[in-house]
């Protein structure tokens, strides 16, 4: 996936457009709906209980599995990436903007907190806080909960970086209208500008910095462009980066990169035993760049989406190779002397997924499941939300949902195999040239201390917190 581009030349065809529908901020039911003001004191958020929520006859227009259903948490708050939530049940989104999507911005800051003060499954206080555009900010994906502290990434096309907020539990909100540098200097161009992350117990930030082009050619997606050898965008792009949650001021650099080859690691998080893992957004456009090797159904079905097991020191493969989820191995990229799929080389060297998934769905968010709402069967294992394909023609586009990776002893029971869990957010069928007509895209997915699971949606500014009301566990 890339984001930002709308126009790439040489190829065979046309360059398919990320440009999102706009979203205004407007109230869900009775809904108290604040800006930037971090002052107003408010009763603390009540005793979360999943199982009070009063569930949507349509679940918000979405299908899940039996016994499951969901409220529309909030609705129109603007392009809602990732999401955290506060052990009182506090919920905390960024959302993003800049060149990225299309429409105005939503007024206030990009940060959003919100509050279900009758656990009826729907927020019923929302503040928006931080930076607004007219500062010079477009928000971000990234965001996290740590020491009792709200940690975002903020910027726009100039400058990105990684800040701290003290977060007080009456008001929802920073005690301090200024936050605190923990990173700067983070790369903000090319094809993958997002900086999503994940905070350890001990503070660790690892953070997803992805690179700046599709397969780290001469001439970026342009047809039969060979790769650089070296590619030295892997020196500040490509990996994760660990940074010290407790420490500001910061710079990015390449001393501190944790793990290698991995084009977009935009959902990140750790299982119940601590192991951290990504996804990664598989490369594009087999066919497109490179027609005499690969077949328009391999362009629409090649590499597989990954979901990774990181390790320090750590090389996963990009630029030099892709997963090939029809061979189920690592085979050498055209750019970097591959033959459509046959020769492996130095990929025989490098780490392949835990699991993996269709090409081009896009995965955004990650979330590993430790509640006990949920059935059995659901824990410790992995929700990934999916953005949407782009580029699966001459098929129609997919993904648009949410899906589970069952794990046994912490191992994936299947690395093949998934069950959709949460459909039907793009609304219908789409066609291939059909990605920016979809009414939502799952971003992100996180649990909260209720067992609920919250989906966010960045075309259509949405929330979901889906629940279990089964009899069977």
């Amino acid at each position: 996936m890339i984001y930002g581009r709308k126009l790439v030349p040489g190829l065979r065809g046309p360059f398919q457009s990320l440009a999102l529908a706009a979203a205004l901020i407007a109230p869900i039911g009775c809904v108290k709906t604040e800006g930037t003001k971090s002052g107003d004191s408010t009763v603390a958020s009540s005793t979360q209980n999943a199982n009070a929520s009063t569930c949507a006859g349509d679940n918000g227009g979405i299908t899940l599995p039996p016994g499951f259903c969901a409220t529309v948490f909030a609705d129109t708050i603007g392009h809602v990436r990732h999401i955290v939530v506060a052990p009182n049940g506090d919920v905390y989104v960024n959302t993003w903007s800049g060149p990225y999507y299309t429409g105005p911005t939503p007024p206030g800051g990009f940060l959003v907190a919100l509050r279900d003060t009758n656990n009826d499954g729907k927020a019923d206080i929302i503040k928006r806080f931080g930076p607004d555009a007219q500062k010079k900010n477009g928000g971000g994906t990234g965001i996290g909960l740590y020491n009792g502290a709200l940690y975002a990434e903020e910027g726009d096309t100039t400058a990105k970086r990684i800040v701290r907020y003290a977060i007080s539990t009456d008001s929802m909100t920073p005690t301090s209208a200024t936050s605190e540098t923990i990173v700067s200097g983070l790369p903000f161009n090319g094809d993958h500008p997002m900086h999503p992350f994940v905070i350890d117990a001990t503070g660790n930030i690892y953070m997803d910095v992805g690179t700046a082009t599709n397969a780290c050619q001469f001439k970026n997606r342009v047809l039969e462009s060979p790769g650089h050898k070296p590619c030295t965008e892997l020196r500040t792009r490509g990996g994760i980066w660990r940074y010290d949650a407790n420490k500001t001021n910061q710079k990015f650099s390449p001393a501190e990169r944790y793990a290698t080859g991995i084009r977009n690691a935009v959902g990140i998080a750790f299982d119940p035993g601590g192991q951290l893992y990504s996804t990664q957004h598989g490369r594009d456009q087999l066919f497109d760049i490179w027609p005499k090797l690969y077949t328009a159904d391999q362009g629409q079905n090649l590499p597989a989406e990954e979901l990774l097991k990181i390790e320090q020191g750590g090389d996963y493969g990009w630029p030099t190779c892709y997963f090939d989820n029809q061979q189920a191995k690592l085979v050498l990229a055209p750019e970097y002397g591959g033959d459509g799929g046959k020769a492996v080389g130095d990929c025989a060297t490098k780490k392949g997924p835990e699991t993996y998934f269709p090409a081009h769905w896009a995965p955004d968010g990650l979330v590993f499941y430790s509640g006990s709402l949920f059935p059995a069967h659901y824990k410790g294992g992995a929700f990934i939300a999916f953005h949407g394909s782009w580029n699966r023609a001459p098929g129609p586009q997919q993904g648009y949902n949410v899906v589970f990776a069952p794990f046994t002893a912490g191992k994936p029971a299947d690395p093949a195999k998934y069950e959709v869990f949460a459909d039907g957010f793009a609304g219908g069928p789409l066609g291939p040239d059909a990605n920016d007509k979809a009414a939502h895209r799952p971003a992100g997915v996180t649990q909260g201390p209720d067992g609920a699971l919250y989906i966010t949606d960045d075309k259509g500014g949405r929330i979901w917190k889906v629940i279990y009301k089964g009899s069977g566990k």
